[in-house]
């Protein structure tokens, strides 16, 4: 007798038109993609294109947009993966509707939509407010260091790039006269014909140098402006010294990354990563709130922000509670930063000591300054009365797994775009789906 097999035809004929219906689990992640995305306002995606019909056919945004979400969602960014993915994937091609839009294609989406993409956060957020996922009584802020799309090695000095601007001019000069001799040259030169001129890149990076002197100039200026203005007030000079004027030129040993101006040397665990500070306001049900990107690596200067960046993202969802309890480790300690949320309705817990163990005398005059300020007292009761003592040990359990998710479980230890914009963008959009996942786990009977 033959062995009882279930018959493997490959050349077997479809007798009916297949559905798209039968091909994924009617729970699964897609299908639940493709609603939220029918229940999002596109109108920025589709103000983009032409309302006269004319011109080569696009792909749907909407499709797009439930595509990008998807891919993001499981882990998968890059732009060729995921075409790859289109054709291979049974639950991209569902999406796409057996459409393959190709890796230039999704590239060029991503970046014609950069905002329009980050938006979607606050869209996201709206409908896990609807769920009832978004209680902000107790709400966590937290960052972490995320590599940018340039290397360490990219970094280079005020003086550095000046001399090699110069001996790139030289070297085009050279070929152009190698290449041309005494005719008239009427063909494109090296630096218009190369897209990926480092002269451009170069030149970028000098202009960034001397724009943060600019900067440091008028922030100073500005700063002069309300000292002088307070001591006018109270008829009388202020204790200390006086702000020392930054210097009048670039520094030489000032360093920019020549592919990614924007991104810094951020302290992170395991030492420096040439990225970006990315941090998260979160709820109790780990919703994130609030996404944003910065270039200062320690923290002490993001509380106050973050707090009024989640303020803000609440408001826009439609949500008119307010933080009560904000939780942040010793990296956020801010005394007037802190005082000030506090005045704004928010208690503060932040643990005075998890960060400042002096390493220097800079750091040993910061602390004992620290402890004399009567904040400093205040914290110290809350943090180790039975209450407050509960209350801080959530805050690990509420943001630390978000970064683990993100990082580790979809792989989003590094921005593929270049520019601050762009990578705020991308981490907008990776929040977006992190709360998408919550949204989709939190009530299957409702799908």
């Amino acid at each position: 007798m033959a062995q009882n097999f279930l018959a493997c035809d490959r050349e077997q004929e479809l007798l009916l038109p297949p559905s798209l219906r039968e091909w994924l689990a009617a729970d699964h992640l897609a299908w639940f993609v493709l609603d939220v995305v029918e229940e999002l306002d596109l109108s920025s995606f589709l103000a983009e294109y032409r309302s006269d019909g004319w011109g080569r056919a696009a792909f749907d945004p909407s499709m797009m947009v439930a595509l990008m979400l998807y891919a993001y969602a499981i882990g998968e960014r890059s732009s060729r993966a995921i075409e790859r993915r289109c054709r291979e994937d049974v639950a991209f091609r569902v999406i796409t509707a057996n459409q393959a839009p190709d890796h230039a294609t999704l590239a060029r989406f991503r970046v014609r939509h950069e905002r329009a993409l980050g938006e979607v956060f606050a869209q996201v957020l709206g409908l896990c407010a609807k769920a009832g996922l978004v209680r902000v009584g107790l709400i966590a802020v937290d960052g972490t260091k995320i590599a940018g799309n340039a290397s360490r090695d990219a970094n280079r000095s005020y003086e550095q790039i000046a001399k090699e601007i110069l001996e790139e001019a030289a070297a085009a000069d050279a070929a152009d006269d190698e290449r041309f001799g005494d005719l008239r040259g009427d063909e494109l030169p090296a630096d218009l014909a190369d897209r990926s001129s480092r002269r451009a890149r170069l030149r970028a990076a000098k202009e960034r140098l001397e724009a943060e002197v600019r900067e440091a100039h008028q922030a100073h200026a500005a700063h002069l402006k309300a000292r002088a203005e307070l001591e006018a007030e109270r008829g009388r000079k202020l204790r200390g010294r006086k702000p020392i004027a930054p210097a009048a030129v670039v520094d030489p040993a000032a360093k920019a990354n020549v592919t990614d101006p924007d991104s810094r040397l951020v302290r992170a665990p395991r030492g420096f990563v040439q990225g970006y500070n990315a941090q998260v306001v979160c709820t109790e049900t780990q919703v994130i709130v609030a996404a944003e990107l910065s270039t200062d690596s320690p923290d002490g200067r993001l509380l106050e922000p973050m707090i009024s960046a989640a303020r803000g993202e609440l408001a826009a969802a439609g949500i008119e509670e307010a933080p009560d309890i904000v939780l942040a480790d010793g990296g956020y300690w801010n005394a007037p930063q802190i005082e000030q949320l506090v005045t704004d309705g928010s208690q503060v817990i932040v643990n005075p000591d998890s960060s400042s163990r002096p390493t220097r005398a800079a750091d040993e005059r910061r602390l004992r300054d620290k402890r004399v300020h009567g904040l400093y007292a205040h914290m110290q009761r809350i943090i180790t009365s039975d209450y407050g003592a509960a209350l801080y040990r959530r805050r690990q359990q509420m943001v630390e797994p978000i970064f683990a998710q993100t990082k580790v479980t979809r792989r989003a230890d590094r921005f593929q775009r270049r520019g601050l914009e762009a990578c705020r963008s991308e981490w907008r959009l990776l929040a977006a789906t992190h709360n998408l996942l919550k949204l989709y786990r939190h009530a299957p009977a409702t799908r």
